[in-house]
């Protein structure tokens, strides 16, 4: 059985992801499908709209396989990993930048590398299933895929809050934050998928659209302006402990790799002052080219993934990393830096 299925069906390019055992997870071979088909689409008179979706009822994609990146890390082979995710960033400017319709249907769990294949496409839907989260700070990464630039389009701080916590929003804070786009029932989405086949026409999707369920975010927005506007993660965590809101969000923060968070707090700050999805994916594939020998993502993925202790060793307390350490993992990669045709 194929882990992505990849035709056309009337005036629809489709695309499912289709490893449901693995809660859609994907691949290298996956990142790559997905980018071909969307070359070969693009100048396809027979294709109107991009339908992506996915196989089974708990996930779109639950992130990258990150099964793969720890083994070739092990081995000391850190040349995989890159080719990887620099392969993967250029299918997610690929999906920002797509000329035709790209309608995304995210039910379940849609983390990490799933937002990067769902959310930088034009129409984005999610239904009551749908929790939506980047948690890479809790396996030693930043958020990437582009998702420093979709967190530095949220509303006020909310981009820092969720890119340090993880916190994993439902429909309505998805599109409260800017990751989605329109809230439609789960029993509607087969109606939707014929009416995109048939007509080829984005259009359709307005007819099944209802309000989306409130955020709960909304009325912690200015708790989390105040906390997550710190300069620096030392700030920020002795702005939580003084709340009572706080307190619980700091507990969280205890869990996650500190070099991680203060890396994602300038990286998000710099999507914030210099946008573009090819400059957001270019600053965050610095940090992800240096993880594995320089930063925390072994050990992370180790006691999360792998061992499944729940108890992984960073290199910092979290009050402990130095400036000096942020500029590393963000410092130009020379002439590994990612490359743009065109950009």
């Amino acid at each position: 059985m194929s882990d992505i299925l990849i035709r056309k069906e009337g005036r629809a390019g489709r695309i499912t992801l289709n490893r449901p055992a693995a809660l859609n997870a994907l691949t290298h071979r996956m990142a790559l499908a997905i980018d071909r088909a969307l070359d070969d689409w693009r100048d396809d008179p027979d294709v109107a709209v991009v339908v992506v979706d996915a196989a089974g009822d708990r996930a779109f994609c639950a992130g990258g396989d990150l099964a793969e990146i720890y083994e070739a890390g092990r081995r000391g082979d850190f040349d995989y990993p890159r080719r990887f995710w620099a392969e993967e960033y250029r299918m997610n400017a690929n999906v920002a930048r797509y000329p035709k319709p790209y309608v995304a249907l995210m039910q379940g769990h849609v983390l990490g590398g799933g937002v990067g294949v769902g959310m930088h496409g034009s129409h984005r839907i999610v239904g009551d299933t749908t929790k939506a989260a980047m948690p890479e700070c809790a396996i030693g990464l930043i958020p990437d895929v582009g998702g420093t630039l979709l967190l530095a389009e949220a509303p006020g701080r909310l981009g820092e809050y969720l890119g340090l916590s993880g916190h994993r929003m439902g429909p309505g804070e998805a599109i409260h934050a800017g990751f989605a786009d329109t809230y439609i029932p789960e029993a509607r989405w087969d109606a939707l998928i014929r009416d995109l086949v048939g007509a080829g026409d984005a259009g359709a999707i307005a007819d099944h659209a209802v309000d989306a369920p409130p955020s709960t975010l909304a009325p912690l927005m200015e708790a989390i302006d105040d906390a997550f506007s710190a300069p620096d993660l030392a700030a920020l965590t002795a702005r939580l402990a003084a709340t009572d809101w706080g307190a619980g969000v700091l507990a969280t923060l205890r869990r996650q790799s500190p070099l991680a968070m203060a890396c994602t707090l300038e990286l998000v700050r710099a999507a914030r002052n210099d946008r573009g999805v090819e400059k957001a994916l270019s600053r965050e594939f610095r940090f992800t080219a240096r993880s594995l020998a320089d930063g925390d993502l072994l050990e992370g993925i180790r006691a999360l993934i792998i061992d499944k202790d729940r108890n992984p060793q960073w290199r910092d307390g979290i009050d402990d990393v130095a400036p000096a350490q942020i500029a590393a993992m963000l410092a130009p990669l020379g002439p590994d830096e990612m490359t743009w045709d065109g950009a």
